[in-house]
């Protein structure tokens, strides 16, 4: 898997952190420490922690992911990563 998406909304800065979706790798979700979740009225799952994302882009980093980019969408923060196939 080589991307990743975690976001966050912006008053909740301080977490939880959204880091995968029902498809992402168990692997990484249970390194960061993830559940997931369903919310009411949703048809697919999210991973979810506790930790502020400045946290979860630490311990991604010490897998080999780099951000490629950073975004606000209304009130939420979102950050891409990517770790190189060759390093998968």
């Amino acid at each position: 898997m080589p991307y990743i998406l975690i976001s966050t909304q912006i008053r909740l800065e301080t977490g939880p952190t959204m880091v995968g979706d029902e498809y992402s790798d168990p692997a990484i979700m249970s390194y960061l420490g993830a559940r997931k979740t369903t919310m009411l009225g949703n048809n697919f799952s999210e991973y979810h922690v506790d930790e502020p994302p400045r946290l979860v882009l630490d311990k991604l980093e010490k897998l080999g992911y780099k951000v490629v980019t950073m975004t606000g969408v209304g009130q939420t923060l979102v950050w891409c990563l990517h770790k190189d196939a060759n390093d998968l």
